[in-house]
């Protein structure tokens, strides 16, 4: 089984930076993709990030490439999320994830993920 426990959201005026944390917990990750998604209320869940475990892979939704970082901490087992140049429009739940199987395809929709946090909300404002 494995956890992953979501912090580092909050309320963030336009323009703001904000660093979420994902801490994970009860397997090893040397073989794990893991993913950052976000929920605004009344939408689907979408993708934002993701990144092998190595870190030798990452991609982005076209909506945050450039402004969103994706990196880890092994030793922590943590993954982070920085966003920067943070728009209203990012207000939303953002979920991490894990997919305990890479087979070397880039990852974008939640059916293929097989863990998931509590979420943490970030609110960014006008």
């Amino acid at each position: 089984q494995v956890q992953l426990v979501e912090s580092g959201g909050g309320l963030v005026q336009a323009g703001g930076s904000l660093r979420l944390s994902c801490a994970a917990s009860g397997r090893t990750f040397s073989s794990y993709v893991m993913g950052w998604f976000r929920q605004a209320p009344g939408t689907e869940r979408e993708f934002v990030a993701a990144s092998t475990w190595s870190g030798g892979r990452t991609w982005y939704a076209d909506s945050v490439k450039g402004r969103f970082t994706i990196s880890r901490d092994n030793a922590k087992n943590t993954v982070y999320l920085q966003m920067n140049s943070l728009k209203p429009e990012d207000t939303a739940v953002y979920y991490c994830a894990a997919r305990t199987r890479n087979s070397g395809r880039y990852y974008y929709t939640q059916n293929e993920y097989d863990y998931w946090g509590q979420g943490t909300q970030v609110t960014v404002s006008s």
